[in-house]
């Protein structure tokens, strides 16, 4: 609580007095409304009038804002050398952005279903201009069937105006973005916690697919970042990863630890209504 006063406080010490947020741009595509709005130094991308998507310091496109996207970059910690990553759903970009800089994948292939939300991203959010990056628009169901044992580094981000998408709820769909991973690969799925309960959505079906050894991460906006890995069990060594987000922090600006402090197995996850 203390900490999220205190980025509270950050924020309104970033706004000029009198400043208003206000609409840089509006479009309209199949699946509804896409908007652009600023205010102090941040940006953010909206589906529809209220659903906030994205969020991006102005003149610096990798910084994650986001507790859950910060948390998804725990990733780096299993995963030294990264080939390719496959990223579902690209929204504002900063995580794309992020993982390009931080993590060094030689590859990142993004699947964007709206063209829009592309176009923005590199117009409002500074998406990079980078040889290593492919932005693919397209669904994400059309495309993760071709990607067997293809990527190191999966990571499922699938949102539309109303939330969740029920793509990313479907247990085929998450079988074959698990079958995109090559031999000691990792998942990463940004997903909604069910309630006050410490569980993700679709909980028993991931289960039933991964078993209840992969890794999670409960952050306050009411994500829980789950990470899933090709085979095996992630190691769990906090002392370890507290160096190494420390060995981070210089150049992300911010630390890694208050994920690896939360950071546990799923079966250890306790009903939030049952902790004491």
């Amino acid at each position: 609580m203390a900490d999220s006063i205190r980025r509270v406080c950050q924020w309104l010490g970033n706004l000029l007095p009198g400043e208003r947020e206000r609409e840089l741009e509006a479009l309209r595509d199949d699946f509804g409304l896409i908007r652009v709005t600023e205010l102090g130094e941040l940006r953010y991308l909206f589906f529809g009038e209220q659903t906030e998507q994205s969020c991006g310091l102005i003149g610096d496109p990798t910084w994650l804002e986001y507790d859950y996207t910060r948390a998804m970059l725990l990733a780096g910690y299993w995963l030294e050398d990264i080939d390719r990553v496959l990223a579902l759903g690209l929204g504002g970009g900063s995580l794309v952005s992020a993982v390009l800089t931080h993590l060094q994948p030689r590859q990142v292939t993004a699947v964007e279903l709206r063209s829009g939300v592309v176009e923005v991203a590199r117009r409002w959010f500074g998406l990079p201009d980078d040889p290593r990056l492919e932005v693919l628009i397209d669904s994400a169901e059309n495309v993760v069937p071709r990607e067997q044992a293809s990527a190191d580094l999966v990571l499922l981000d699938l949102y539309m105006e109303g939330g969740i998408t029920a793509l990313q709820l479907r247990m085929d769909f998450l079988e074959q973005c698990h079958r995109a991973l090559r031999p000691g690969g990792l998942m990463v799925v940004n997903q909604w916690q069910l309630g006050h309960t410490g569980q993700p959505y679709a909980a028993e079906r991931l289960q039933k697919l991964f078993g209840d050894r992969y890794l999670q991460v409960e952050v306050e906006e009411g994500n829980i970042i789950l990470f899933i890995p090709q085979a095996g069990e992630l190691a769990l060594d906090q002392d370890a990863m507290r160096r190494w987000a420390d060995s981070l922090e210089p150049q992300l600006g911010y630390s890694l630890r208050p994920y690896v402090e939360v950071l546990r197995r799923a079966e250890d996850a306790i009903p939030a209504d049952d902790c004491p």
